[in-house]
């Protein structure tokens, strides 16, 4: 079938609304109508090649829809459901899915970096030319095909733009928190960066009961944000950053410091706002092949942790219709990320408005 979707060729241009073919789904693979996508700093990474991913190429990797066919063998889902995309399908018998890291999954990890579905192809094609499926989605089109592992239900209730940000920055973000960290009432943290993830991180403190919650960014228009989702404290990134952060916990840093930009100079600064025998949390993803410098000595001495969170450390098959929930029974109000929705056409306008960097998160809806 014929399709519309957002096509990047090469690196450093904007991105293309073409019309492409799409192919039916095979054997446990599934057809979605996407409703919803959101605007991630992870597409735009694909854009100016700080991720490596081979070309031409559909981004999109946060998305919502509703299945429309399903191949052979396909037991999860039927047509009519309305599900959120996952950019991590696992298999469910590896050792890591066994161990809880379903995001880890090698069956998956190698394939999503190709490119490709698991049988190595594609479905999707343009000008006769094969393009690819980023994280095996390619969620900036009307339709998409998919893996099963990578439609997880949602109830019918929630609204799509919502579903699609549980696909990434709230699965990501909530999940630092509240997988990770396990960060329990009373227990302080800074965030540093509240674009999708960090408010996402911000909003799972306050569900927890962690005070202070402090946040910190270069734009006051997302700290004003901040507050909303349950900030207590929010901070310019500036040079007397740290000293207000151990000014607000009684002189010792944060119990848990979370960095949501994926910058390595500022990976490091955090490390200063975490209190001896506390921890940092990297969700932010970095350039591939830049470093991240962490003293040795200060984490022996002090105790530090210094660990990563991939998606959350989540089962998107358990977190996705939690966190959904928690947003139905009005316990986190996850609309207050989404700052603009606009249609496929807007998709440049949509990432201006995200490198701007003074919005909450963006939605392309269909």
């Amino acid at each position: 079938m014929k399709i519309q979707a957002a096509l990047l060729r090469e690196h450093n241009t904007p991105f293309a609304v073409e019309t492409l073919e799409l192919a039916p789904p095979q054997a446990q693979e599934v057809q979605v109508q996407v409703k919803a996508a959101g605007v991630c700093h992870s597409d735009w990474h694909l854009l100016t090649g700080a991720t490596q991913y081979p070309l031409p190429l559909v981004p999109g990797h946060e998305g919502a829809g509703v299945v429309v066919g399903v191949g052979e063998r396909v037991t999860r889902v039927r047509v009519g459901d309305p599900v959120t995309l996952n950019w991590a399908g696992n298999c469910g018998a590896c050792f890591y899915c066994h161990k809880g890291l379903p995001s880890l999954c090698p069956t998956y990890t190698k394939q999503n970096w190709g490119g490709t579905l698991l049988d190595g192809t594609t479905r999707l094609t343009w000008q006769g030319q094969s393009v690819y499926q980023f994280k095996m989605l390619g969620c900036f089109a009307q339709y998409c095909v998919v893996p099963e592992p990578c439609c997880i239900p949602i109830p019918p209730t929630l609204p799509f733009p919502i579903a699609a940000l549980i696909g990434c920055a709230v699965t990501t973000g909530m999940g630092a928190v509240l997988n990770k960290a396990h960060i329990q009432s009373g227990e302080s943290m800074a965030v540093f960066g509240v674009g999708g993830v960090g408010l996402s991180m911000v909003l799972a403190g306050h569900f927890a009961g962690a005070h202070p919650i402090v946040a910190v960014d270069t734009q006051p228009v997302k700290l004003e944000i901040a507050r909303t989702c349950g900030a207590t404290h929010t901070l310019l990134m500036d040079e007397h950053t740290l000293s207000h952060i151990r000014k607000f916990t009684e002189g010792r840093g944060a119990d848990y410091v979370f960095e949501a930009i994926g910058i390595p100079s500022v990976q490091e600064q955090c490390l200063e706002a975490v209190r001896p025998g506390g921890s940092l949390i990297l969700a932010g993803l970095s350039p591939m092949g830049s470093l991240t410098n962490f003293p040795g000595a200060i984490l022996t001495r002090q105790e530090k942790t210094v660990t990563g969170t991939y998606y959350g450390s989540s089962d998107p098959t358990q977190d996705f219709p939690r966190f959904a929930h928690l947003h139905l029974d009005r316990k986190i109000d996850l609309s207050r990320l989404i700052a603009q929705t606009y249609p496929l056409s807007a998709i440049n306008e949509a990432f201006a408005a995200m490198n701007q960097g003074k919005t909450a998160r963006g939605v392309i809806v269909f």
